[in-house]
């Protein structure tokens, strides 16, 4: 019989339910929640109720588009964590529910572990670039920074990560000090292909090892738009676009420094890009260049999977399947985790 298995993420703000079977992607349907815009971030109890509203007509969705009943299903993978406790219970209290009442196996997702895996995502008819082991992933998004060495689905070192903020979220809280809204990423993104990336020129952190470090990015960004302003009220609105580039430009370059230095001390070329923050251009074109010279061998998830979805919660739930590697009922969920 074939194997298939509906795959559930809640972990942030975005409900996300996706059907695989035998390995390929069936189908990948998510809910995101627009009402933390005007909040300038996640609030977690708005979040949670959404999560509640979204959770059956996601997941109802998933299984029409992938023509699958829940009679077939061979199990129900969910992300456990990390993420907010609130949504997370959502998502995991509908997975348990729902195998108790089908009689199937229920398995644990690591968030993390998900978006490094979305580079082995299939669907039908399309080519494989899977990243042979061992590889190195730069896994940014807006609450992870990391360098991780992956040797396995399974398998995977934590060799560098932020000491404090992540570069999503110093993105997320420049955009909103610059009054641009909330998410910051796209809109910064946007607003950084038509500026110049050496206008301005902003402090970068001296931290030690493979670690990183975007308080002081935040703050030192904070500081020159203050004294900026008081010369010039308009100051924002008639350089945002040479802002965002230069702010996207020092991001770019402080997570690159960092993974160069990972691939010179393992020797490991083979090099991927997950997470929310892997959409951004400035960060895609630096990798791309890296190939371009011939040092590496880049592996670039489609935009679909970039950001929080099922999909990757669906893949790993495939390979932890095959191993027979189950998870208790009886095990909770949890904010914060490591690799």
């Amino acid at each position: 019989m074939p194997t298939t298995i509906l795959a559930i993420e809640s972990s942030c703000d975005d409900t996300s339910a996706a059907v695989i079977r035998d390995g390929i992607l069936l189908s990948n349907v998510t809910a995101s929640q627009k009402v933390h815009e005007m909040y300038g971030g996640v609030v977690p109890e708005l979040a949670s109720r959404a999560h509640q509203q979204n959770i059956v007509p996601v997941v109802d969705a998933a299984l029409k588009n992938a023509g699958v009943t829940k009679e077939e299903l061979s199990a129900i993978a969910v992300t456990l964590g990390p993420g907010l406790m609130g949504s997370l219970l959502v998502g995991v209290s509908f997975a348990k529910g729902l195998a108790v009442s089908l009689g199937i196996p229920l398995i644990e997702a690591n968030h993390l572990q998900g978006h490094i895996l979305a580079h082995f995502i299939h669907t039908e008819g399309e080519p494989a670039n899977d990243p042979p082991y061992p590889f190195l992933c730069l896994l940014v998004s807006g609450g992870n920074s990391q360098i991780v060495k992956v040797t396995a689905y399974n398998r995977m070192e934590i060799l560098g990560q932020t000491i404090d903020d992540a570069a999503g979220e110093a993105i997320d809280k420049c955009s909103k000090v610059m009054g641009l809204g909330y998410p910051g990423g796209p809109i910064i993104d946007r607003l950084a292909r038509e500026g110049n990336p050496k206008a301005f020129h902003f402090a970068k952190p001296n931290i030690p090892e493979m670690n990183y470090s975007f308080s002081g990015l935040k703050t030192s960004f904070l500081y020159f738009l203050r004294d900026k302003i008081k010369e010039n009220p308009q100051f924002i609105e008639e350089n945002k676009c040479d802002l965002a580039a230069s702010l996207e430009a020092t991001i770019v370059d402080i997570l690159m420094k960092k993974l160069k230095i990972a691939v010179k001390e393992t020797g490991i070329t083979h090099v991927a890009l997950s997470g929310g923050v892997s959409a951004n251009t400035g960060l895609r074109q630096a990798f791309k260049n890296m190939e371009k010279s011939g040092r590496w061998k880049i592996y670039i998830p489609k935009f679909s999977y970039t950001t929080d979805n099922a999909a990757m919660i669906a893949i790993t739930g495939y390979y932890k399947f095959l191993d027979g590697e189950y998870c208790p009922l009886s095990k909770p969920a949890y904010s914060r985790t490591i690799l």
